[in-house]
């Protein structure tokens, strides 16, 4: 599925990085764009020294940032003609991860016209199940647009 620029142009996702990202807190971060269809987007982060914290583990805000990224990712593609902003944000951290890959994908899991609930799960390199998360994002209109 394309996504689709300010000027309503269809473009496609690049390569290794989400849509429109450059400059980012998204690219500071380092998260990677893997694969999405309408509904569902998988992300992933090459976990670097900057993402641990004090004990050597990868920090909670980092898999936040990547569970509310990956589920407002998978919101966005499925209303391309409006805004969303995430409104809520659960987050249950159940195992650690340290250097390697982290590996997230999130899905819509209900939608009304203007709130749309999503879940997401981030993965360590082994398939181990690190975090998960839900969110609930509010739609709107573009603005300017």
């Amino acid at each position: 599925m394309d996504d689709v620029n300010e000027q309503g142009e269809a473009v496609r996702a690049p390569a290794g990085n989400a849509p429109q990202s450059t400059g980012t807190f998204w690219d500071w971060i380092g998260c990677e764009w893997t694969e999405g269809t309408e509904g569902r987007v998988t992300v992933s982060l090459t976990v670097k020294p900057r993402h641990l914290n004090h004990i050597g583990i990868v920090h909670g805000g980092v898999y936040a940032t990547l569970i509310d990224s990956a589920m407002g990712l998978a919101v966005m593609r499925s209303r391309p003609d409006h805004a969303v902003v995430t409104t809520n944000l659960n987050m249950h951290y159940v195992a650690p991860a340290a250097i390697g890959k982290l590996m997230v994908t999130a899905e819509i899991v209900h939608a009304s016209r203007k709130l749309v609930t999503a879940q997401a799960k981030a993965f360590g390199e082994g398939g181990a199940l690190c975090a998960l998360g839900t969110g609930t994002f509010r739609v709107m209109e573009k603005q300017g647009g």
